[in-house]
C-alpha cells in the first residue's frame, strides 16, 4: 500500500511539474529570468508577512507586475520557438538599407 501511494505521488508530482513548467528548454536566459522573478515573488511575500501586509498596496502591485512579466517571458519563449498562438512581433526587423 505504501509503495503504491509513493508511486502514485511521484507520478502526480512529475506530471504536475511537466504541466506547470514554462516552455524554456531551448531558452536558458529566459528560464533564468523566469526563475529570478519567482525568487523575487517569494521575497516580496516574505516582506509582506514581516510587515503584516502593510505596504500601501505597493507590494501587491509589484507581485501583479511580476506575474505579468512571467507571462511575457513564456510568450517570448513560445514566439522564439515558433509555438506561439498569437501574431509574431515585427522585431527584430531587418536593418534599413538604402
Amino acid at each position: 500500500m505504501k509503495k503504491t501511494l509513493a508511486t502514485f505521488t511521484g507520478i502526480a508530482l512529475l506530471a504536475g511539474m511537466a504541466f506547470a513548467a514554462p516552455p524554456f528548454p531551448r531558452h536558458p536566459n529566459l528560464r533564468a529570468a523566469h526563475n529570478h522573478l519567482a525568487i523575487a515573488m517569494e521575497k516580496i511575500t516574505a516582506a509582506q508577512k514581516a510587515n503584516e501586509f502593510d505596504m500601501g498596496g505597493h507590494a501587491h502591485k509589484a507581485k501583479e507586475l511580476i506575474e505579468q512579466a512571467q507571462k511575457e517571458l513564456v510568450a517570448a519563449a513560445e514566439a522564439a520557438s515558433g509555438t506561439a498562438s498569437g501574431p509574431r512581433s515585427a522585431w527584430p526587423r531587418e536593418p534599413f538599407r538604402s
